[in-house]
């Protein structure tokens, strides 16, 4: 077997064989998923590893044996896939899959490091080398690998699309002849990936969405995506150094604890994402449970870790006895396999090319690497986790420091904002009525066709201010379509003046047409970039 580097990048032997790579079937009950998929495995064949897919791994997934070895990959039993010099699987193995593994061997996939010292102490015991995919750092080099997000991603949607199921009604509001109906209002709890996920997927559904999220500096994201952000004051999350959330203090529980009540109260559909280093903090009580609508569905993203919900059981769907639906279920990202397994398929072939710095087939475990030591849980039959700090620099790699903002007597805090609030009135009083004195002597000494143009011109602006402030943010595409379209009439009017005599209005049909033509080409610029977003590779 070819041997695996430690400490050091080895030098390749351009002589050596190349390492096999086994892609064997998942063994836990239910699994859908696969640890690559057709298009993977072309891509770590091209890195120049003999890929060994064991027969009917991809069939829950809906890859079949035909297009893995279409794609470059041999089909074998399991004792091949498993006995590869590198393998590759999406759940940590059992005992009876690592009986099978050659000592020497490398192990990724996600292992739940932090609350599995045994099943670390076996591996280094077998000589197995495990890579937990679930301990990326979380710093820029390695999102790539990361393959939490890519599960969080997948799951948020999914929790809307398991909402939709099981919420009575629609989504989105329908006016029809027959009435109206008012939109879903979903509250999301928690805006990491997953959070996110879910909030542009209700949004884009139609619902009102609310979302919270003990991190201040998420709301831009949360607004940006159609979302109303929800604060609680004084309430804010530390993140360590390593990227990952730390746990809430039991004062920031007892501030949240409220809203969370009133929030809950009011909403159609809740999800929860609270889930830190695998443990699931809880946020709604039973007692808030009680206070919810008949109807109204909880899908409860931690469960694996518990359940952010009292009343949580993981892996099930319960009604309570209220008429609340809770959906615990921990299988959501096997309820989509294809994607899911492309993508996590993805995150494997990114940590391939880390450990394959020649593309020759020989994967070198370098532990001076911070991300492949961060990984690395186990190498050498030695145990290696948890890993040292992650060492970054001053740069976008370390998270950013906590304000420390000095206390503030609530009363004191209350004047002071009530004089800035009258301030801020009185400058905006002033500016209205500095205003509309020059728009009275404008219209007092100008000529009376200039009168109707402007009365046009500001009735204009009125109706195009109330229009654009209205629109979804899920329309802001095909309205800079219309747009594009009225700057290109600005266009054919300026270019009609451009041959005129007077030059002053030679000077502003040029900068009109400067403008104008800024404005439609940079649209659709921007407009080709994000319908690249929607293309399929070829």
């Amino acid at each position: 077997m070819t041997s695996v580097a430690s400490a050091k990048p080895l030098e390749a032997d351009k002589t050596a064989h190349p390492m096999t790579l086994g892609v064997p079937a998942e063994t836990k009950k239910g699994e859908r998923l696969v640890a690559a998929s057709p298009k993977t495995v072309g891509q770590l064949v091209a890195l120049g590893y003999e890929v060994i897919v064991q027969s009917g791994a991809g069939q829950q997934a809906t890859f079949s044996d035909e297009d893995y070895a279409d794609a470059g990959a041999t089909i074998g039993d399991a004792k091949a896939a498993w006995g590869a010099d590198v393998v590759t699987a999406v759940n940590p193995p059992g005992t009876a899959q690592l009986a099978k593994m050659r000592k020497g061997a490398v192990l990724i996939s996600m292992m739940s490091a932090p609350s599995s010292p045994d099943y670390i102490a076996d591996l280094a015991k077998r000589g197995v080398t495990g890579m937990a995919l679930d301990a990326v750092p979380r710093i820029s080099r390695a999102q790539s690998m990361d393959v939490l997000s890519t599960m969080s991603n997948v799951a948020g949607y999914r929790a809307v699309i398991e909402a939709a199921e099981n919420f009575g009604g629609m989504f989105t509001g329908q006016v029809t002849a027959a009435g109206k109906t008012p939109p879903a209002q979903v509250f999301v709890i928690g805006a990491g990936v997953a959070g996110l996920s879910a909030l542009g997927t209700a949004t884009s559904l139609g619902a009102e969405v609310r979302a919270f999220d003990v991190r201040p500096e998420v709301g831009e994201q949360i607004e940006s995506m159609g979302a109303t952000f929800v604060q609680a004051e004084a309430a804010q999350q530390e993140v360590s150094a390593d990227g990952y959330a730390k746990e809430l203090s039991k004062e920031q529980e007892e501030l949240t604890a409220a809203m969370y009540a009133e929030e809950t109260a009011k909403a159609d559909v809740v999800i929860t994402t609270a889930l830190v280093r695998g443990k699931a903090v809880r946020t709604i009580s039973a007692e808030m449970v009680a206070g919810m609508k008949p109807g109204s569905v909880i899908v409860d993203l931690a469960a694996v870790g518990g359940g952010n919900c009292e009343l949580t059981v993981p892996g099930e769907r319960i009604v309570t006895d209220n008429g609340v639906i809770i959906v615990g279920y921990t299988d959501l990202t096997s309820r989509m396999p294809q994607h899911t397994s492309q993508l996590f398929g993805t995150n494997i072939v990114n940590v391939m090319k880390l450990m394959t710095p020649e593309k020759d087939g020989q994967a070198v475990v370098n532990l001076e690497d911070e991300v492949v030591r961060g990984m690395t849980v186990a190498h050498a039959g030695e145990v290696l986790w948890p890993p040292p700090p992650v060492k970054v620099s001053a740069g976008s790699d370390a998270p950013p420091a906590a304000p420390t903002t000095p206390a503030i007597d609530p009363a004191e805090k209350a004047r002071l904002d009530a004089q800035a609030a009258a301030k801020k009135a009185t400058r905006r009083m002033v500016t209205s009525a500095v205003a509309a004195v020059l728009v009275v002597l404008a219209v007092s000494f100008s000529p009376l066709s200039f009168v109707s143009y402007f009365t046009i011109f500001a009735l204009a602006v009125v109706v195009g201010f109330y229009v654009i402030s209205g629109v979804s943010h899920s329309l802001h595409t095909p309205l800079m379509a219309q747009t594009n379209a009225i700057s290109g009439i600005i266009l054919v009017g300026a270019l009609l003046q451009l041959g005129s005599t007077n030059i002053a209005v030679l000077v502003m049909s040029f900068v009109a047409a400067a403008i104008a033509s800024i404005n439609i080409f940079g649209g659709f610029l921007v407009s080709y970039r994000m319908l690249g977003m929607f293309r399929k590779e070829a």
